[in-house]
């Protein structure tokens, strides 16, 4: 069976530090997303033309172009409060979360596998042209990756035990 891209859900939380999370869902102007993991990979070859190929770390990132920015979503005032005040290091910190929405933890209750992860919001831009205000911006995962589950009605995160 293939899996619709559709069903692979990202959320980034869009509250100011010490709120509760406001989980965002991205995507609707979007017509890709990935996440470029970027693998530190060092290659050997030996003495006796043995390669030897170690992967030691990756360095995840996702691109968001583009986003329009949109009064009433609760993204909007997070991106453009990074745009007013050029916010930097831990003020552009925040927590992204991956829905496998294939994967029902209990049947008919709209929780799903999760995976959360800290990351660091880098606007690259705003402006755009005749087709609205937009805020193109890159995800960079910092690598604290846990497993747990998401209720999409509640929009809520829990860790696997």
């Amino acid at each position: 069976m293939s899996i619709e891209r559709k069903l692979l859900a990202h959320f980034l939380n869009a509250a100011h530090g010490g709120s509760d999370p406001s989980y965002c869902r991205l995507g609707k102007d979007l017509e890709e997303m990935n996440v470029e993991l970027n693998p530190e990979i060092e290659t050997k070859k030996n003495i006796l033309g043995e390669l030897s190929v170690r992967l030691s770390s990756y360095e995840a990132q996702s691109s968001v172009e583009p986003y329009y920015a949109e009064d009433g979503d609760a993204l909007f005032p997070f991106l453009q409060d990074i745009v007013d005040n050029r916010k930097v290091l831990d003020d552009c910190k925040t927590d992204a979360i991956e829905v496998h929405l294939w994967e029902e933890v209990e049947a008919s209750t709209g929780t799903y596998k999760a995976y959360k992860e800290s990351c660091i919001v880098e606007v690259s831009s705003y402006g755009g042209d005749t087709s609205g205000y937009q805020i193109p911006f890159s995800i960079h995962y910092l690598g604290d990756r846990i497993e747990g589950t998401f209720d999409l009605k509640t929009k809520t995160f829990t860790p696997a035990a």
